[in-house]
């Protein structure tokens, strides 16, 4: 990335936007994970158990919308929220619902190759400015919300 036009925070000269997000990141994933599977119980109970048999359909879909409209309305999933992160675009500007729509295919599409899932973790945890596969391809960071 090409720091002289970028409008997000330098981690070199601004490190405490990036500090612990790759932990951070990994908590809220499983505060959204105890959401969605909330969010599925009521869905699961309305189907009169039906839905038992389109379990990981269900997830998916209810795990999607989920995504989408919390980036879409706050550039972070309310994991992301209390762990006070959010996802930034290449401008440093939120996330629009076109580009929250995009990270998440991408996150989904990660999330369903195990390999690739590993090497999006692992960029995440040692790239510098942290970013997964689908960040470096749109240009979203994950940075601390400002105070």
């Amino acid at each position: 990335m090409d720091h002289t036009i970028s409008h997000l925070p330098d981690p070199q000269y601004q490190p405490q936007f990036y500090n612990d997000v790759p932990l951070k990141r990994a908590l809220a994933w499983v505060v959204d994970l105890i959401v969605v599977l909330a969010l599925l119980i009521p869905v699961v109970l309305m189907t009169a158990f039906v839905g038992l048999f389109f379990l990981p359909v269900l997830f998916l879909c209810i795990s999607f919308v989920y995504r989408v409209i919390t980036l879409a309305s706050g550039s972070a999933t309310w994991g992301m929220r209390l762990m006070a992160i959010e996802l930034r675009d290449a401008r440093g500007r939120r996330l629009t619902p076109g580009l929250a729509f995009v990270h998440t295919l991408g996150y989904t599409i990660s999330l369903s190759l195990p390999l690739v899932q590993l090497v999006s973790v692992i960029f995440m945890a040692t790239s510098e400015h942290g970013q997964g596969l689908s960040d470096m391809s749109l240009g979203t960071v994950m940075i601390n919300r400002r105070a």
